[in-house]
């Protein structure tokens, strides 16, 4: 399994909850608003803008929330933001993509180039580590939809890649353009997904040691805890043995 994911879920534990919800609502309600300002301002004739609105909801958003990041997109003092994505190295010579959407493009550039080179690694070119990984959708649901044959066919059926079942629920992947189909078709089957969202899926993964583990921990830890950082992918992965340490 790959490190970034079982990361998140122990800074989910040992991080103060609320203030993890206010950041989280805070990235949630800009991807909301960005989705907004591609289209219509309706998630039923926006399909950028369904997707940010039903992964809202999934992390319970507020409704008043959502509607006032909708309504945010059309306001006349409405920011802007840039999509910007960097790539860079971390401790072991880990692969780290970050994607940020900043209405500050220089602010946010110094704060990664400064977080990589604090953790010992360094940033490079656009390209420079994407290419070892995927863009693809990424459909999540809670291990309480059905067994793992269940999704498997439900997946198959929807036209998906490749499912992951394990006791904490169900991930599904499938090529990046087909993420709304595909959504929606499981949708009809299994009800509302957990998460729908692209994402940079590793095509190998670099197994790393405690102490450099504890650099990329941190490193991502910083990056995701930035106001611009939207989400953070890397290629690195843990030995349960480590793992357990970390956890504890």
């Amino acid at each position: 399994m790959a490190g970034h994911s079982q990361f998140k879920n122990i800074m989910h534990r040992k991080g103060k909850q609320d203030g993890i919800r206010s950041k989280m609502f805070s990235k949630l309600a800009r991807e909301i608003t960005v989705a907004a300002k591609t289209g219509l301002p309706d998630p039923a004739m926006n399909a950028a803008l369904r997707l940010a609105v039903q992964n809202a909801k999934a992390q319970s958003m507020p409704k008043d929330n959502i509607e006032r990041a909708i309504k945010k997109a059309s306001g006349a003092d409405a920011e802007t933001y840039d999509a910007i994505r960097y790539e860079g190295y971390g401790p072991g010579g880990v692969a780290v993509i970050v994607e940020t959407l900043t209405d500050n493009r220089n602010r946010t550039a110094s704060v990664v180039r400064s977080t990589f080179s604090k953790a010992g690694g360094a940033l490079g070119e656009t390209g420079s580590v994407s290419f070892s990984f995927d863009h693809v959708g990424e459909i999540t649901y809670k291990a309480a939809v059905g067994d793992a044959d269940k999704v498997m066919e439900a997946a198959i059926e929807a036209g998906a890649e490749d499912v992951v079942s394990d006791e904490d629920g169900h991930t599904i992947y499938c090529a990046f353009e087909d993420m709304n189909e595909v959504s929606k078709a499981l949708e009809a089957v299994l009800g509302g997904a957990e998460s729908v969202k692209a994402i940079w899926k590793p095509q190998n993964t670099i197994e790393v040691d405690e102490e450099k583990a504890t650099s990329l921990m941190k490193l991502i830890d910083t990056l995701e805890d930035d106001d611009d950082v939207q989400n953070v992918y890397s290629n690195f992965e843990v030995s349960d043995e480590v793992m357990a340490k970390l956890s504890a």
